[in-house]
């Protein structure tokens, strides 16, 4: 069993290929997008423990895939990347959901870490989200 099912996803071909060896070679499962578009599809067909998302790509940048993809899957744990991180980006990442905000090169040791603690806390989720379902089932019948 792996540590962590993850979605890595960064528009830099070769920072995307080392990180997802390294992190495969820790025993997390790994899929990777090069786009925020390419992971969107991805996170309508798997569920992901956490996913590592550069902020800075073309197209769609990192602040707007977290958007949608929370909007498709509240309990995603994102973790937002960047090599040009600035105070206000990490604040308005945190402020719209993400997990956590590192920055590059990012130790492995504390991604990994991080990644772990994302599916912990996605794990707390949907415990959380079955145990109101069956609540609620349990009222409707009044059982």
């Amino acid at each position: 069993m792996s540590e962590a099912r993850i979605l890595i996803v960064d528009d830099e071909k070769e920072f995307l290929d080392t990180v997802s060896e390294r992190l495969s070679n820790r025993g997390f499962s790994v899929d990777a997008a090069q786009n925020g578009v390419e992971a969107l599809g991805k996170i309508d067909e798997v569920a992901y423990d956490a996913i590592v998302l550069d902020l800075m790509m073309p197209e769609l940048d990192g602040l707007e895939t977290l958007k949608r993809a929370l909007q498709k899957k509240p309990d995603l744990q994102v973790i937002l990347l960047s090599g040009q991180a600035s105070l206000e980006k990490g604040v308005e990442a945190m402020k719209l959901g993400a997990m956590d905000f590192l920055e590059k090169p990012a130790n492995l040791d504390v991604l990994a870490a991080k990644i772990k603690e994302g599916k912990s806390r996605r794990m707390v989720l949907v415990e959380k989200s079955r145990e109101d379902a069956v609540s609620e089932i349990l009222k409707r019948y009044s059982w």
